[in-house]
């Protein structure tokens, strides 16, 4: 409800140093007032006592801090408890300013919605913040900034702007349709067939905003005992893969989480591919074959010890050819190693560095340059640009203004919704309750 006032945790889960109590809504002056026992001056932190308010029982020693409406986060009236990060302690913090009138828990993501109810934010820097928390990498922190900064936001409302001006002009046709000057006033087919072909340019980009913030696939493929699990162990820098001499032990894809020069990247172990093999172990093989069609980048493990050549199955990914085992047998004089091939052992770690360079490069390749331009990174987005797109091609190809000019509002309206700039009721729960309690 609008009228309530809501609290909840904004830091990590306890035990911790320290845990920030969040508070927004009418009642928040009062609340700091009935627990810190002073009124606070805006925007100055200061340390208190808080005490339970009805017996002045001490519940921890912090800080505070107030910030007044419409100068906040949210645009309501906001506070920051500062506590020791004990559950006793954020337990009783948040159930002593529960005893208020309208103060009660906040649901997840409630904040970042009040925020972007009073305009403090859009729906697409309202994902940025979600980004923000989720990043591992320094290439996704730096994607989800610049989004929470606002530059995604201000290319689709020009393009937005641009949609309105072509609805303006078809429009304006219509009303002057019977005036001798109506040529002064018509809608040039140009500017939305133009409008189409500059997000045309921006949904051409093959993922890879998307990809950044999901994070990159690569697999791993070779024949059984060729160091699969070994080469995943040494990269995770643990033992994420049981490491046998008994072939066919991976039966699982196992999957480890590295970040390669600021790249996100998902590796997966796969089982060893060969012909022969159980049924339990040709599932495996399947499910490893089925992974690595999906995967941007695929590493065919071969083994240096044997003679068998390396098992390269047929995916649409970018690969790498790498040979393990080299402190077993020589690659000098063996006619399988070529000069575009990555030569390892996984025994001594010989090759490792050479490794990783190659597997970022390749990833790097497919993920292209995120420190450069605005990258998308929803699905969400790319579907209303596809509508908006195709409504606009269409409007500079009709014959009737009256079908054009309801093909650019259409187009506007797609445009409109990937910020929030109008009727959103129907995505604001999926966009918001991803969000942490206290976002």
């Amino acid at each position: 409800m609008a009228g309530d006032t809501i609290v909840a945790p904004a830091s990590g889960p306890p035990p911790s140093a320290i845990c920030v109590i969040r508070i927004s809504g009418p009642a928040t002056r009062e609340a700091l007032y009935q627990l810190c026992g002073t009124q606070l001056r805006p925007r100055c932190l200061v340390r208190v006592t808080l005490r339970e308010m009805e017996r002045a029982v001490p519940l921890d020693e912090g800080l505070a801090v107030y910030f007044p409406g419409p100068d906040s986060f949210t645009g309501e009236d906001v506070g920051e408890l500062h506590v020791h990060g004990s559950r006793a302690v954020i337990d009783g913090v948040i159930d002593e300013l529960c005893r208020l009138p309208d103060v009660r828990p906040s649901e997840p993501g409630e904040f970042s919605r009040r925020a972007f109810a009073n305009g403090k934010l859009d729906l697409v820097q309202a994902e940025g913040i979600a980004d923000l928390v989720a990043a591992e990498t320094r290439l996704q922190r730096i994607q989800a900034i610049r989004q929470l900064q606002g530059g995604l936001s201000e290319l689709y409302d020009s393009w937005r702007s641009r949609a309105i001006a072509c609805l303006a002009e078809a429009e304006a046709s219509l009303d002057f349709i019977d005036e001798a000057d109506v040529g002064s006033v018509a809608l040039d087919p140009a500017k939305p067939r133009l409008l189409a072909r500059d997000i045309a340019a921006h949904l051409d980009d093959d993922q890879r905003g998307e990809r950044l913030r999901e994070g990159f696939r690569v697999a791993v493929l070779g024949p059984p005992n060729s160091g699969k699990s070994s080469l995943v162990n040494l990269l995770a820098r643990r033992e994420a893969a049981i490491v046998s001499s008994t072939a066919g032990t991976t039966r699982d894809i196992i999957e480890v989480h590295l970040s390669l020069g600021g790249w996100p990247v998902t590796l997966a172990d796969t089982a060893g591919i060969r012909e022969a093999g159980d049924s339990i172990e040709r599932e495996g093989i399947r499910r490893a074959l089925n992974w690595a069609k999906q995967a941007d980048v695929t590493v065919f493990l071969g083994d240096l010890s044997t003679d068998e050549e390396s098992c390269v199955a047929s995916t649409p990914a970018r690969s790498l050819q790498v040979w393990n085992k080299s402190d077993l047998r020589s690659p000098a004089r063996d006619p399988r190693v070529t000069n575009d091939d990555v030569v390892i052992s996984c025994r001594t770690g010989k090759g490792i560095d050479e490794l990783l360079e190659a597997l970022r490069a390749a990833v790097a390749a497919v993920g292209g340059h995120p420190e450069d331009g605005l990258a998308l990174t929803r699905v969400r987005h790319r579907q209303a640009l596809k509508r908006a797109a195709e409504a606009l091609r269409r409007a500079a190809q009709v014959e009737t203004m009256e079908l054009a000019a309801e093909e650019l509002r259409a187009a506007a309206h797609a445009l409109g919704r990937i910020t929030g700039r109008v009727d959103v009721e129907d995505v604001l729960d999926r966009v918001f309750s991803s969000f942490c309690i206290g976002k």
